[in-house]
């Protein structure tokens, strides 16, 4: 029997990837949200082989009822479902990247992590590095390959969630990280949801601040010396990330948990869910 070796993690290098074969999953989570068919059309034209395809609208995102924010979080069976169609099976390590920054690629972690998947890491650098390092490239569509082994079923949650109704009455209590752009943070703008503003008491960070110029992720001392003075006297397990629609949220969360800063959560709905709702408090400015 070969032994499977773990995942580094969170994180992985396109040269650990390289190394690791056939037994690794790797899922391409490229998506453009203005452009929603883009991430698909990059992916045919090129992409890590044996990477299969996982689209944020169709694939890790439930229905939208004009409530329930423009990418809801799925039923844990639904997605659980859904990543076993991709050829997950339980303990199989799985490697998500993106073209994006990782702004995908860490959604589709923490959703992972949130099925009780263990072996999860976003690919360092995504789609770039892969082909800064001589990554060989595929073209097309890679169907799911069959996989020996169980079938996947989701475990106990390894990451926490608050829904809108527990973080409001918690408001002024827990630390509130908005991983938004800063002028659609103060509500100058919104291109993306019916109402400007933000959660009252949010901090903001946007998430593109966790890269570094070559779009990897910067070294953990650097992240956790911007998110200490944010976070301050606060445990990470009351730190709460949000952003529009819950995706770039999950950047923040992971750029905590690179830092040594464990255990904060995540409200999946955010500001486009928060809004939705004209009885809950915004502010702006």
């Amino acid at each position: 029997m070969t032994t499977r070796l773990p995942l580094p993690k969170p994180l992985i290098s396109a040269a650990e990837l390289a190394s690791r074969g056939g037994e690794v999953l790797v899922i391409d989570c490229s998506f453009d949200l203005g452009k929603p068919d883009e991430g698909r059309l990059d992916y045919s034209t090129g992409h890590v082989p044996g990477a299969v395809y996982a689209h944020l609208d169709e694939d890790l995102s439930a229905a939208k009822t004009g409530r329930n924010g423009r990418h809801p979080l799925p039923e844990r069976a639904a997605l659980a479902a859904e990543f076993a169609s991709l050829g997950l099976t339980t303990g199989r390590p799985v490697v998500v990247y993106d073209r994006n920054g990782s702004m995908y690629a860490a959604r589709a972690w923490w959703s992972l992590l949130w099925l009780g998947h263990a072996e999860v890491a976003v690919l360092d650098g995504g789609w770039e590095a892969w082909l800064a390092s001589g990554g060989a490239v595929a073209t097309g569509v890679s169907e799911p390959a069959p996989h020996a082994g169980a079938t996947f079923v989701a475990a106990a949650p390894l990451v926490g969630t608050v829904d809108a109704d527990a973080l409001q009455a918690r408001l002024g209590r827990v630390c509130l990280i908005d991983a938004r752009a800063p002028e659609r943070f103060r509500g100058d703008v919104e291109p993306l949801d019916p109402v400007a503003g933000r959660i009252p008491g949010a901090l903001n960070r946007l998430f593109k601040h966790n890269l570094g110029a070559d779009g990897r992720f910067l070294p953990a001392a650097e992240l956790r010396a911007a998110f200490e003075p944010l976070i301050g006297a606060a445990p990470p397990a009351e730190v709460v990330h949000q952003c529009g629609s819950g995706v770039t949220a999950c950047h923040n969360l992971l750029a905590m948990e690179l830092a040594g800063l464990n255990g904060s959560v995540l409200y999946p709905g955010s500001w486009s869910e928060w809004c939705a709702d004209p009885a809950r408090p915004i502010a702006r400015g």
